[in-house]
């Protein structure tokens, strides 16, 4: 690591990402089989879409193209050919609306098929059947039915769901995560791993996509910074940067140390023999799906060592399976706000676009804060 003066960063990213060509392939060919031999598809559209999308929304777009494709065959209806009517039968179905055996979406997945599907038709040169008024009207009683209210990852943060940051750590929390970690390089990893995620509230994408490259510092505090060359939100690719605390900064100078990594992906897979010790670490990063199960994992170690307090297995299970791999950046979002920082800042900190979904992580500890908690407190012992 690179050491730095007081209070400065690194004017400049470590590396750049190669582009997404390889992408655009996969792209072309999921849309000339939606639009099938005949018909001449917009290449140039496809490749624009896929260098200005991030690799998650190319995934996603795929994915949903494919859910589409099958729905159609399923009803014996050549994708091609589908009209306004076959989307809002569609999104009846997926909404839970008409009687099948299609899995009732949430209102936010409802949408995001109809957006790529009618990017994928315009793509083809086909008529958008997304494009209609029935379609509107569908999608407006799919929210009445369905809900806007999008399932939250349940929050980990750093003492717990307490009030005064001087209290003890309570719960399911940061602080208990990595009292429970291993002591061996598993653990390092672990500790590592838990203590990035909170300081620079990553996303999954973010987290295995750090290099060792991306750590700067430490400077005369023993503080560093992360620098984040993409992420969901940066479209331009202009990067950001990431505090990192100086605790931070030793676990993972103790985990580089023990794992003997001088460059390349910082967080890769600890490989472990049957009895649960270590037997090798991996050379690429970690998958993104492994965040959530590690967490999970965690959590059990937690309540094995008797860590959350009397917590029942019932609750315990409820716990494992409302955690995932944003369970620490909804942590951040709240902590943020029980420390009163003002929504701009933590936009800003924390690479969020829209306040909305920053208001939604925060919407608990407000009610407890706000306007109806302090009236209801002032006549509590009327």
């Amino acid at each position: 690591m690179s050491a730095l003066p007081p209070e400065t960063l690194p004017s400049g990213p470590p590396a750049a990402l190669p582009p997404p060509s390889a992408d655009v392939g996969e792209v072309v060919d999921d849309v000339r089989a939606l639009a099938g031999t005949v018909r001449e598809i917009k290449a140039e559209l496809i490749e624009a879409a896929v260098r200005a999308w991030s690799h998650n929304t190319r995934r996603a777009f795929r994915s949903d193209l494919k859910i589409w494709g099958a729905w159609c065959r399923r009803r014996r209806l050549d994708p091609p050919k589908a009209e306004v009517s076959a989307v809002a039968a569609y999104i009846r179905q997926i909404a839970g609306i008409d009687a099948s055996a299609e899995k009732v979406r949430a209102m936010a997945t409802i949408e995001r098929y109809i957006v790529n599907i009618g990017w994928a038709y315009r793509m083809a040169g086909l008529p958008d059947p997304t494009a209609g008024e029935l379609v509107t009207l569908e999608m407006k009683a799919a929210r009445k039915t369905v809900g806007v209210r999008q399932k939250q990852a349940r929050a980990i943060r750093f003492k717990g769901d307490i009030a005064d940051f001087d209290s003890p750590p309570s719960g399911v929390c940061l602080a208990h995560l990595l009292k429970a970690v291993r002591r061996d390089l598993l653990g390092y990893r672990d500790a590592a791993l838990l203590r990035v995620a909170y300081d620079s509230a990553g996303r999954r994408s973010e987290l295995v996509a750090i290099a060792v490259d991306h750590i700067h510092g430490p400077d005369a505090d023993g503080a560093g910074a992360l620098f984040i060359p993409t992420s969901k939100t940066d479209r331009e690719g202009e990067g950001a940067w990431a505090y990192l605390a100086p605790p931070t900064m030793q676990a993972i100078a103790r985990w580089r140390a023990a794992a003997h990594i001088d460059k390349g992906p910082l967080f890769r897979r600890v490989e472990t023999h049957f009895d649960g010790t270590v037997a090798a670490i991996g050379r690429r990063a970690l998958h993104p799906n492994s965040i959530t199960l590690i967490y999970r994992r965690l959590i059990r170690a937690a309540h094995a060592k008797k860590l959350l307090g009397e917590m029942s297995n019932a609750e315990l299970e409820r716990w494992v399976t409302a955690v995932s791999s944003h369970s620490i950046r909804v942590g951040v979002a709240q902590d943020n706000f029980a420390a009163a920082e003002s929504l701009p800042a933590i936009m800003q900190a924390y690479r969020w676009r829209d306040p909305k979904t920053v208001m939604r992580y925060g919407a608990k500890l407000a009610a407890k804060g706000g306007a109806g908690a302090r009236m209801a407190k002032r006549f509590a012992t009327a």
